[in-house]
């Protein structure tokens, strides 16, 4: 397994695990606690989601507060443009945003913190995400950013996305009261001065 951090916001990972294929198919570890923490994911996963899409489709920008969660997202089939964006108070890299192609070719995970917001749109035909989170899903704590925010100005592969209501109708960055969103760690806050 390699994993490396992202440049743009050294808090996501992303991960490409060991490959064992032969004519038959292939075997890998989606997931193994140890190593996934000596790579830096120290999480606990509560909940393990399942996500179909058709091409077009675009999920987020979600996040929770409270009830923050960690998640580990990878791609079983098709191909998708996931994106981190970090939406925390206080934090130096706010607004900022890390990209990733996930596919059932390359079979990179992606980690995105708590208090990232994480979106993706469907690049195949058709594409099933699973992805891992740190608690569980809470309806009276889901909030979301506008995908096509111009502040975030997130290069997105598609122009006109399908979405939920309710992605369409989230607000921009700047408009979310300060209280509704997450904040930096008071660790992470020492560890970038």
């Amino acid at each position: 397994m390699r994993a490396w951090r992202s440049d743009e916001l050294s808090e996501v990972i992303i991960v490409e695990p060991d490959v064992f294929g032969d004519q038959r198919g292939y075997f890998l570890e989606t997931y193994q606690r140890l190593r996934y923490q000596d790579s830096g994911i120290d999480v606990t996963f509560v909940q393990d989601n399942l996500s179909f899409s058709r091409r077009g489709v675009l999920r987020g920008l979600h996040y929770q507060l409270p009830h923050e969660q960690a998640k580990l997202v990878h791609v079983i089939k098709g191909e998708i443009f996931d994106v981190v964006v970090d939406i925390r108070r206080g934090s130096p890299r706010f607004g900022k945003w890390v990209s990733v192609v996930l596919s059932e070719e390359n079979k990179r995970q992606i980690f995105v913190p708590a208090g990232f917001a994480h979106g993706f749109c469907v690049l195949s035909e058709t594409a099933y995400v699973l992805y891992k989170c740190s608690d569980f899903y809470s309806p009276e704590s889901e909030g979301g950013v506008l995908w096509s925010d111009p502040q975030l100005n997130i290069e997105w592969p598609i122009a006109d996305p399908l979405l939920s209501d309710k992605d369409a109708a989230y607000p921009h960055l700047k408009d979310i009261p300060f209280e509704r969103l997450p904040l930096l760690p008071k660790t992470a806050q020492g560890d970038l001065g």
